[in-house]
């Protein structure tokens, strides 16, 4: 008994729903490309087999273990390392009961499609998930990870992965991507650089941080002109290992182009730990404009990714650290934020700048009227509690009108998941069918145009935009 209704996502109108069925019928089987993400390479460096099957669907996934906690279920119960030294469970098969017991909870959620879509699709699994049915999908997955066949690389080729993009800070020193590159093997694993740690003022550290980049880079990073000679050594150091973007999480999409001595004594601040909040955010803008006039330089992809406030509680983040759930979308300003930026290299075509969002509002109003305009700037897909039939539905409604599809840059999975990524891609697949269907049903796109649509958003578009 499959899992899974092969239909889907698609729409209740016969008629609509089998114009949608043959439009994915061409897509479905397209290679992965996944520009945007943060699987970790040490997977494909090594090769080792996972652990089991709560370390791999449970405890390092934010959306699962997210979920399971506000219905009153300890993190440290899911396996949750804690940062205070506390103890947390450490038997993965209790984990594994407990996630099963509760997973009704996910019913109608985008992470109950992609969990069913990796244990049937990848694993063979033909039960649902529950508690009378938890010890024996375990068994199974656990039997499967210890197979060669579900080994990293064996997934990825099995996945149909073309590329995949990891994201690394400024200053990792990318042993793992160094290690792939010299094992010989076939599969696409590049990089992103991620500088946050680098740029943001209000990152604990980030003097230290500062000096290291200017160790790795040969450069004295306490100057205004040191950093960015670092920046762009550091950058060329990501662009050897495959990097074709950078990416940037704020939590403003507010840009700056400041005169280079008004930079240069924010920075100096910066060093100090003197700046205010304000003074902070300032200069992350700044830097904003700063990253997209190294891209015109050397062909880097800027991503800005805004809007998320980041550990939102401040008890959890003393006892578990980031990202542990706690980041909760904000109201974004893009028009005003955006526009030092825009005036300073906008109008440039060679060069792209993906910006993502969090807040829904401002896709009509705000985003999509100025891709539809400005030659540099692209929208980024739905994205992280957006990441849904419904979210991607609302994004395509909300911008076709104003930016169109070709101001777009087709899906990334942006997932810590492995097993979830060709789900996430199959979800973003059938739901791009399903509104083109719509639009053909409903007169607005010739059937003839809608296949060669359908493929550009499940392929070519993330291919030229990430330049792959």
């Amino acid at each position: 008994m499959a899992i899974l209704d092969e239909d889907r996502l698609f729409p209740t109108d016969p008629v609509v729903r089998g114009i949608a069925r043959d439009l994915y019928a061409g897509v479905r089987d397209l290679p992965i490309l996944s520009p945007h993400g943060h699987t970790d390479p040490r997977w494909f460096a090594e090769n080792a087999a996972f652990p089991d099957p709560a370390r791999l669907f449970v405890t390092p996934d934010h959306y699962v273990f997210r979920m399971l906690h506000s219905q009153g279920i300890p993190l440290e119960d899911l396996g949750v390392p804690r940062a205070d030294g506390g103890k947390s469970e450490q038997d993965p098969r209790r984990i594994w009961r407990l996630f099963a017991s509760h997973y009704h909870l996910f019913r109608g959620t985008p992470s109950r499609l992609w969990i069913d879509h990796a244990l049937q699709e990848v694993f063979g699994v033909t039960e649902r998930l529950s508690a009378q049915t938890a010890d024996a999908v375990y068994d199974h997955v656990a039997d499967c990870l210890g197979q060669a066949a579900f080994r990293p690389r064996a997934l990825f080729e099995r996945f149909n992965i073309e590329a995949i993009a990891t994201t690394e800070s400024a200053i990792d020193d990318l042993k793992w991507h160094a290690m792939i590159r010299d094992s010989g093997w076939g599969g696409t694993v590049i990089t992103a650089y991620r500088p946050d740690s680098v740029v943001d003022p209000e990152v604990d550290g980030f003097a230290e941080n500062v000096a290291r980049m200017g160790e790795m880079a040969g450069e004295d990073a306490t100057t205004w002109g040191g950093y960015l000679a670092a920046h762009r050594s550091r950058r060329a150091f990501f662009r050897s290992f495959g990097a074709t973007s950078s990416d940037h999480g704020h939590p403003t999409a507010r840009t700056e182009d400041l005169s280079q001595s008004e930079a240069a004594q924010l920075f100096e601040k910066a060093l100090r730990g003197a700046c205010s909040g304000e003074e902070a955010d300032r200069f992350r803008g700044h830097m904003l404009t700063e990253m997209a006039r190294m891209s015109l330089d050397d062909g880097l992809v800027l991503q800005i990714h805004p809007g998320s406030f980041r550990n939102h509680s401040a008890g959890m983040l003393h006892s578990f650290g980031r990202d542990r759930g706690y980041d909760i979308p904000t109201r974004t300003d893009y028009v005003t934020a955006l526009r030092p930026l825009l005036n300073a290299v906008g109008e440039r075509a060679d060069l792209t700048v993906i910006v993502f969002t969090l807040d829904e509002t401002s896709y009509a109003r705000e985003l999509a009227p100025l891709a539809g305009v400005y030659p540099a700037l692209k929208l980024g897909p739905a994205w992280w509690f957006h990441d849904s039939y419904e979210g991607m539905m609302r994004f395509r409604q909300m911008t076709t009108e104003s930016a169109g599809f070709y101001n777009t840059v087709g899906f990334n999975d942006d997932t810590r998941a492995f097993c979830s990524i060709p789900a996430r891609h199959d979800v973003a697949r059938r739901v791009d069918c399903a509104y083109l269907a719509t639009l053909v049903a409903t007169g607005r796109l010739d059937a003839d145009e809608a296949p060669e649509v359908a493929h550009d958003l499940a392929y070519r578009l993330a291919k030229a935009a990430y330049r792959l």
